[in-house]
C-alpha cells in the first residue's frame, strides 16, 4: 500500500523555468515545487489499527498542499506499508531513500522498526523525525544524533508516573506487568525500575508476549498468581483488549494502569467490556474529542473540519487520527523555519530548535520543545481514569523525567 500526498507530477520543462532550481538540486528530495518525505505504517499485519496515523497524516498534507504548501512547495508524503515487520521496514525505508530520494524519514511507526533503520538513516545522513514511538532510547542523542521522539510522551517517564501514584496510595505494594517483549515493553520495566530502585526485583513480577502470540490468557492467570495488587499493562492494543478482559474473568481487581498507546475505546475498552476496563488508570497528552469538555474548544473544532473534508471515512472516536495531526502540524513547523533552506543540516538545525511550540490539540499546557541535547518534544501527562463511559482527566500535569 503507497498513500501520497503530492497533488500529481511535476513537468521537468516547468521546473527548469524556477529560479530556485539550482539551490534545490542540492537538497535531497528537494525541487523548486515540492519536499518529498517518507514513512512506513502497518498498514496491514497485526497492529494494523495504527494505521490510522500514517492516513491521518497523508491527510494533513493534502490539506496543506491545497493552501499553497509551505514556502511555496508541496509536501510529498509518500507513506508505505511495512506490516508491522521490522525486516519489512528497512526494505521500504531502503526504497524511500535510494529511489524515492526523500528528504526525511517522518513518524513510522514502531520501536523495534525505527531502530533497525535507525544506523542505515545515519549512514546515509538521512533525518529520522518525529518517530512514532514514545521509546526513550530515541532520546539518547549519542545512539540516535538524527532522530526525534515523536510527539508524544515517552514509555518511561509514563511508567514512572504509574509507580509514583501507586506508592503514594500503598507504599508496600506489589506490581504485576504484561509487557510485549521488546524495547517498547521493557521501557516500561526500566520507568518503574527508576522508582522503585533496589526493591524492583522483589515487588515486580512480571510476564510478556510475543507481537505473533495469538492470545495472553496464561501470562494473565500467571499474574494473579502473584498477589500482585497493582496490574500495568504495557501492551498494544489487541493485546491491552484480552489483558483487560481476562484479569476481569478471572477475578482480579488490582488497581490497574493501562499503556496511553492502547486507550482507544472502540478498539481496546469495548472489546475487553467497558464494565472490565471501569477504573483503569491511564496518561492523556492530548485532546480527547469524545470528553464533553472540548465541546466548544476550537482547536477540536478546527481538527473536526480537517477530518470531515480530508478523511470522511475515518472514525472520529479514535485517537491516532488527534495523533496524526499533531505529528504533521510539528512537521510543517520545522520545515516552515527552514526558509528555503531544505538542507539536511538546516533540518535538523530547526527540528532540535524547536520553542515553545503550541499544537490546538495538545492539553493545554504542554508545550513542544526540543534542543541540541534535548530530543524529546513532550514530557509532560495528565492521568485520566475511564469511567465505562469515556476517560476522565484528574489531577495537574505531571513530568516524568
Amino acid at each position: 500500500m503507497r498513500l501520497t500526498a503530492a497533488l500529481g507530477a511535476l513537468g521537468a520543462a516547468s521546473i527548469l523555468l524556477l529560479p530556485a532550481t539550482s539551490r534545490a538540486a542540492e537538497m535531497r528530495g528537494v525541487t523548486a515545487t515540492e519536499i518529498r518525505i517518507g514513512q512506513t505504517m502497518p498498514y496491514s499485519g497485526p497492529v494494523s489499527a495504527f494505521g490510522a496515523l500514517g492516513k491521518g497524516e497523508v491527510g494533513y498534507f493534502k490539506m496543506l498542499n491545497e493552501k499553497g504548501g509551505i514556502n511555496g512547495r508541496k509536501v510529498n508524503l509518500i507513506s508505505l506499508d511495512d506490516s508491522y515487520a521490522p525486516p519489512k521496514s528497512v526494505e521500504q525505508t531502503r526504497r524511500l531513500v535510494e529511489s524515492d530520494e526523500v528528504a526525511l524519514i517522518f513518524s513510522s511507526i514502531g520501536t523495534a522498526h525505527n531502530t533497525a533503520i535507525a544506523k542505515y538513516l545515519q549512514s546515509k545522513n538521512v533525518p529520522q523525525l518525529f518517530i512514532g514511538s514514545g521509546a526513550s532510547k530515541f532520546a539518547d542523542i549519542a545512539q540516535y544524533p538524527q532522530a526525534t521522539m515523536g510527539v508524544q510522551a515517552p514509555f518511561r517517564y509514563e511508567a514512572r508516573l504509574y509507580a509514583r501514584y501507586a506508592l503514594a496510595k500503598n507504599p508496600n505494594a506489589k506490581f504485576a506487568v504484561i509487557s510485549q517483549n521488546d524495547d517498547y515493553g521493557r521501557d516500561y520495566l526500566a520507568g518503574l525500575k527508576d522508582v522503585l530502585g533496589e526493591k524492583y526485583d522483589s515487588v515486580v513480577t512480571g510476564a510478556t508476549y510475543e507481537i505473533a502470540d495469538p492470545t495472553i490468557d496464561s501470562q494473565i492467570v500467571k499474574l494473579k498468581a502473584s498477589g500482585a495488587d497493582v496490574f500495568v499493562i504495557a501492551a498494544t492494543p489487541k493485546f491491552a483488549a484480552q489483558a483487560i478482559r481476562k484479569s476481569f474473568e478471572i477475578g482480579w481487581r488490582p488497581m490497574t494502569f493501562l499503556s496511553n498507546v492502547a486507550v482507544w475505546i472502540s478498539t481496546v475498552m469495548e472489546p475487553a467490556g467497558v464494565e472490565a476496563g471501569t477504573g483503569i488508570i491511564s496518561t492523556a497528552y492530548v485532546k480527547d474529542p469524545d470528553d464533553p469538555a472540548w465541546k466548544d474548544d476550537p482547536g477540536v473544532k478546527g481538527w473536526r473540519a480537517f477530518m470531515t473534508k480530508y478523511l470522511p471515512e475515518a472514525d472520529q472516536h479514535d485517537t491516532n487520527y488527534v495523533n496524526a495531526y499533531n505529528s504533521a502540524m510539528a512537521l510543517e513547523a520545522v520545515l516552515k523555519a527552514c526558509g528555503d533552506d531544505l538542507s539536511t543540516e538546516n533540518i535538523l538545525k530547526q527540528a532540535f530548535a524547536v520553542r515553545d511550540l503550541e499544537l490546538p490539540m495538545l492539553l493545554p499546557g504542554i508545550k513542544v520543545n526540543t534542543g541540541v541535547t534535548d530530543h524529546v518534544p513532550v514530557d509532560q501527562m495528565q492521568f485520566m481514569r475511564f469511567n465505562g463511559k469515556g476517560w476522565e482527566r484528574f489531577g495537574e500535569l505531571q513530568t516524568g523525567n
